[in-house]
């Protein structure tokens, strides 16, 4: 067998090396600076628009700072914090937020897993039936509380007129504090249960079909399905969404807003509303930014507890 022809260059008598260059420390800074030339844009970002903001409130909670009152800031230290844990305004706007947390997410949870399930036993339509359970969550929170705002209208909103069209009296939906509440968590309710709905969904149809199978053949009942195959199968995944909207309704706002404004009196004020009144209306920029460290502090323990809880579920 012949040796192998060298490989030849321009230049007579030189024989190029069939052997790539050695990687040298060259190349690795060289493939460094392109990652952080294509990660700092992004990095700059996440920085100026959540760090950066988050450790100026954070600085700011601890100061006497407010956006209308000339002259530096001075530190009071925990004082913002210790105001606002020994506040009984504060307790009452705590304990209406978590009134409608468990309303709100405790219906949706119910009415979301409901119709899921009766979804996930159609074989014929059932894309359309999901699309069309899909539309109030593609809605703005905004155009929402609008259109509810004139259905729940106390003189001229559609359901006073059914009620009225049914012989049944006419009620103040928005304006009563007895029913207030209430509106809105009906009209959360209508808006975010196809949220729960698409996950439970989701894990329905993840089901292993041979489970069922299997049951049928041991004549199981409905009941005894659903209780020891469909719903120990779906409860993480289920979890997992009461979670995310735990989450939003706590930090409820733009809802409050459109439809009661906090009222009638503050039977509606949640703690991000009364946190806008303080920071827009009162102008107190410092208590307001304890405010929102103390409600970030919550969400983060809270769902530690939570996750806790769901990863000794997943080892059970």
């Amino acid at each position: 067998m012949s040796d192998p022809v060298p490989l030849t260059t321009d230049h007579p008598g030189q024989v190029a090396s069939a052997t790539p260059p050695a990687r040298g420390r060259s190349r690795r800074l060289s493939d460094r600076g392109l990652a952080v030339a294509f990660i700092s844009p992004a990095l700059l970002l996440l920085l100026a628009m959540s760090v950066f903001p988050l450790l100026w409130a954070l600085y700011l909670s601890f100061t006497d700072y407010s956006a209308t009152r000339g002259g530096p800031a001075h530190f009071i230290w925990f004082g913002n914090y210790t105001a606002i844990l020994t506040s009984a305004q504060v307790h009452q706007r705590a304990l209406t937020t978590l009134i409608y947390v468990i309303g709100a997410v405790g219906l949706q949870t119910v009415l979301g897993f409901a119709i899921a399930y009766l979804i996930s036993r159609r074989t014929h339509g059932r894309g359309l039936l999901t699309t069309l359970f899909l539309v109030p969550m593609m809605l703005s929170p905004v155009v929402v509380g609008l259109f509810w705002r004139f259905m729940l209208d106390a003189q001229f909103g559609v359901v006073n007129s059914m009620l009225g069209s049914l012989g049944l009296g006419q009620v103040e939906w928005l304006t009563r504090q007895r029913t207030a509440l209430v509106s809105l968590i009906v009209v959360d309710t209508w808006q975010w249960t196809p949220f729960i709905m698409l996950i439970a969904l989701a894990g329905l149809t993840a089901v292993p079909k041979y489970l069922y199978e299997a049951a049928s053949i041991d004549r199981a009942s409905e009941w005894f399905r659903f209780r020891n195959i469909t719903l120990p199968l779906v409860w993480p995944l289920l979890l997992i969404a009461v979670l995310f909207r735990a989450i939003e309704a706590f930090r409820l706002f733009d809802l409050v807003y459109i439809l009661t404004s906090g009222g009638p009196g503050v039977s509606t004020e949640t703690l991000s509303f009364h946190v806008y009144k303080v920071a827009f209306l009162g102008f107190n920029t410092g208590t307001a930014s304890a405010y929102g460290i103390l409600m970030v502090l919550v969400v983060i323990v809270l769902t530690q507890l939570y996750l806790r809880y769901l990863n000794k579920l997943k080892e059970g």
